[in-house]
């Protein structure tokens, strides 16, 4: 099929915070236009998208993957679910050959054996790395399993069955999986390349790290008792953020098949993919240092393109930093973007033919108003652009 993107671009002002830290505490940084920048790196916010699916119930468990080592105790919980007589030790047996037969390589980590020589129980193996797999893939080699358990050692020394493991670990991709893809060295072939590239989020202006000087009170001190029990300090700064993702349509619709729900639509698993991304893209929120912070906004603004070329941020409109004279930020960076955006759509887009939807709050998004369709709200905004996606899908190619 034919190539063609939707890209997401998102104002989001965050209070002061530490939603992604780097390894001395501070909030993450970078230096873009000359110019020092509150940054959150794009795995924070790719695992807050992810998360977001399961705690709003998004997506149906069956359409999530889980992304863990411990992947043999999963897979031997799966097996004793369909066979109450492989339990305990057996089923971590069991499952320990499944996994290796997709080629995967597990061992039992170091510190949990030496646990075991002091009496513990005998530790489960695990991968050597992170596996993401779907809950429908986890399913097909559970049953592999159970039918290959009265010899499991032999059942994978024969060659179909081994790939028959493989094909399974490959196959009916879970939706979070078909969207950030699967890396696994080890195993090239099995391996999933990502429908979506998210951009580390940047502020659109100099930011600055500042500390918070804290003391803690022992609340059994008596009167004559004096001083802290304990002091310290945390970093953060406060930022009007440039959010951008690029979602690879024609990549999703390859990575999903024909999809979850044998009985649904040919486009319907991939517009349901489409809607739970922008959705989780627009709401979701790294919770680095949350309750100490409280930081939970919602973007001021959000622009959808579904294009046919190729993707295109919109963060050239800030490499000049914005410098705000009223002290914000919001009002200037929309009227960046409402300058920029008709420039660079007449030089190197579509002239205006891209499908653009726009989702603003208050008045100091006005000047975007004239980018696209206004969505009245994100509901509204999401099932526009999961309708046009799945009618761009509906045309010949």
């Amino acid at each position: 099929m034919n190539r063609f993107f939707l890209d997401l671009h998102a104002l989001q002002t965050v209070p002061p915070s530490n939603l992604n830290r780097d390894d001395t505490g501070a909030p993450k940084t970078a230096v873009y236009g000359g110019t020092p920048r509150a940054r959150v790196s794009s795995q924070a916010w790719k695992r807050a998208i992810r998360t977001y699916f399961r705690d709003q119930h998004l997506l149906d468990e069956s359409e999530l993957g889980v992304r863990t080592k411990k992947i043999v105790g999963l897979l031997a919980d799966r097996i004793h679910n369909l066979d109450a007589s492989l339990a305990g030790a057996e089923a971590l047996r069991i499952a320990d050959h499944t996994v290796q037969a997709t080629g995967l390589k597990t061992e039992v980590p170091k510190r949990k054996a030496d646990q075991a020589k002091d009496g513990e129980p005998e530790p489960a193996p695990e991968a050597k790395y992170l596996v993401f797999l779907s809950a429908r893939q986890l399913d097909g080699l559970a049953r592999l399993a159970v039918e290959g358990a009265g010899d499991i050692a032999g059942f994978f020394k024969d060659k179909k069955n081994k790939a028959r493991a493989k094909e399974i670990a490959d196959s009916r991709h879970s939706v979070d999986i078909a969207l950030f893809g699967r890396m696994v060295a080890d195993v090239a072939d099995i391996g999933v390349d990502a429908a979506v590239q998210v951009a580390h989020a940047i502020s659109v202006h100099r930011a600055d790290t500042e500390a918070d000087y804290f003391t803690a009170v022992d609340d059994e001190n008596r009167d004559e008792e004096t001083g802290a029990g304990m002091i310290g300090t945390v970093d953060f700064n406060s930022a009007t953020l440039y959010r951008y993702a690029a979602l690879g349509i024609h990549q999703l619709t390859a990575n999903l098949g024909q999809g979850l729900r044998e009985d649904a639509p040919r486009t319907e698993p991939v517009r349901r993919a489409v809607e739970a991304f922008v959705h989780s893209f627009i709401a979701s929120l790294p919770t680095g240092k949350i309750n100490t912070f409280g930081h939970h906004t919602l973007p001021d603004a959000v622009i959808v393109t579904l294009r046919t070329s190729r993707p295109v941020s919109f963060v050239s409109a800030f490499e000049d930093p914005v410098r705000s004279e009223s002290g914000g930020h919001v009002r200037e960076a929309c009227e960046r973007l409402a300058a920029y955006v008709p420039d660079i759509e007449r030089a190197y887009g579509e002239g205006g033919a891209a499908p653009t939807w726009v989702l603003r709050v208050g008045p100091n998004t006005q000047k975007l108003a004239g980018l696209g369709t206004e969505a009245d709200s994100m509901g509204a905004l999401v099932t526009a652009v999961g309708q046009a996606v799945a009618d761009r899908l509906d045309k010949p190619a």
